[in-house]
């Protein structure tokens, strides 16, 4: 088996590490992009120091998907308020000609596409270490610490373990993905020192994983879960009051466990370079749709004015309400999910085991050794218009039929989303989209939208087959 892994990463690594060729490419349009950001910054009066960070910056970037990170780091004097605003202008100008697409962190900044290649500007903060006025002020520093610790050999551990993530979909700490960074990979082989004894950890993942690679808290590690709640903590090594891993959600987490568990198993080239998916034709997803006995609903609304990060910011959080409606009015959810193209198509996906409820629902009440409960409950039902039979006692314990006020879950969806659902949690730019025109779609009568758009029919086959493309390889 073990030799079996070391080829499978061999080829892998063969195809990652970039070749000189590519490197030259991309070593001059970096230099020429510090250049531009240097000399935009002066034009706009703004005194940056221009440099470059990320994955390119420390020689852990892959050959296939290169993307330049040049950070200006400015004078505290500039407002923390204006900080975005006024680097976003620096770049615009910087990168002009190119596409561009503004970006959120904590606060705005630029990805644009120069020839071919993926660029973030990103403005922080010119600040000595721990003096940090935004989130980014510590990438510098980050950068640093890396360089001096990464030889050749670890680097192409580093490419091997970003390479894995993402053909497992755990790759990514932007709001949309929830997984892990590029910097949290990077600790991870400085800790384990490979990709396979990286795997080999998770693999054997029982409870809470915690590394504090500079021993910060020797002798008080019963501090940590005081200090940080999540499932995974990395002790950021320049900032000991920092989880790395504190985006990385917990779905994405047990996925890389079984991930790692499943290549161990049965290595293979498919789990870095998974199949693209094909969409089912029309007639397989009307085939599909029919057989499943569930009830798929999907609430379609027009493009939301908001930058990605905080779009998804605001999509996972009123799937989640909405979620939480239909579950107190009685709807079972099997599955749950949010989709955007970003431009003009955002959905909610709700499958349901059935969309239709009985109209009386049976309601526990308190036990009759609880006295005061049990007047309570009597007061409530007594002579309640929603009471069909009782109040009655079984098993010792009150006992009314109640009349549900919702039994169609579209029904109820469509009298909770007029007002854009705010009162039922929806965030406030989802709920500005909702105000203007929604569209619920049962079953079927999402055809029209599956045909008419590509990306979303590629995500439902996907959603509808419900397994990680790498659990075909196991």
């Amino acid at each position: 088996m073990q030799e079996k892994i070391e080829k499978v990463c061999a080829t892998v690594s063969e195809r990652i590490t970039p070749k000189e060729k590519v490197r030259t490419k991309i070593d001059a349009l970096a230099k020429k992009l510090e250049k531009r950001v240097d000399i935009a910054s002066k034009a706009l009066g703004i005194k940056a120091q221009v440099r470059l960070e990320g994955s390119v910056a420390k020689d852990t970037w892959l050959s296939e998907e290169p993307e330049i990170d040049i950070f200006m780091r400015v004078p505290t004097t500039i407002p923390r308020k204006s900080l975005g605003e006024v680097c976003l202008r620096i770049a615009r100008k910087a990168t002009r000609g190119s596409k561009q697409i503004e970006r959120f962190a904590e606060h705005p900044y630029l990805e644009a596409i120069v020839e071919n290649v993926r660029v973030n500007v990103v403005p922080c903060y010119d600040v000595k270490r721990g003096e940090w006025l935004s989130a980014t002020d510590r990438t510098p520093y980050h950068t640093d610490y890396v360089k001096k610790r990464l030889n050749e050999q670890k680097r192409g551990e580093v490419r091997l373990l970003k390479k894995f993530m993402k053909g497992v979909d755990v790759y990514g700490a932007e709001i949309k993905i929830g997984g892990f960074s590029g910097y949290l990979c990077e600790l991870l082989i400085l800790h384990y020192k490979s990709f396979i004894k990286t795997l080999r950890a998770f693999a054997q993942h029982k409870q809470r994983i915690t590394i504090d690679i500079e021993n910060y808290y020797e002798g008080r590690e019963n501090e940590l879960p005081l200090l940080f709640q999540e499932p995974l903590v990395i002790v950021d090594p320049v900032d000991k009051g920092r989880n790395v891993a504190s985006a990385v959600q917990p779905q994405k987490l047990y996925t890389f466990v079984a991930g790692a568990r499943a290549f161990l198993k049965n290595p293979d080239v498919e789990f870095f370079y998974p199949p693209q998916t094909t969409a089912l034709t029309v007639k397989e997803l009307e085939e599909k749709l029919g057989k499943r006995g569930s009830t798929l609903i999907f609430l379609t609304f027009g493009k939301v004015d908001a930058v990605p990060d905080v779009l998804w910011g605001q999509l996972y959080k009123s799937q989640r309400s909405l979620h939480k409606l239909l579950q107190l009015n009685d709807f079972k959810v099997l599955r749950n999910l949010p989709w955007t193209d970003e431009k003009t198509l955002t959905m909610f996906i709700f499958e349901l085991e059935q969309r239709i409820l009985p109209l009386v629902k049976k309601h526990l009440g308190p036990p009759l050794e609880k006295e005061r409960e049990c007047e309570n409950f009597l007061k409530k039902h007594l002579d309640n218009l929603g009471t069909v039979s009782g109040p009655y006692i079984e098993d010792g314990k009150w006992v009314v039929e109640l009349r549900r006020k919702y039994t169609d879950a579209v029904a109820l969806l469509r009298e909770k989303l007029k007002d854009g659902g705010r009162s039922a949690g929806v965030a406030e730019q989802i709920s500005q989209s909702l105000r203007k025109q929604f569209k619920i779609l049962v079953n079927e009568e999402v055809i029209e939208v599956y045909r008419r758009n590509s990306e979303f029919a590629r995500f439902l086959t996907e959603f509808l087959s419900g397994k990680p493309k790498w659990l075909e390889t196991v």
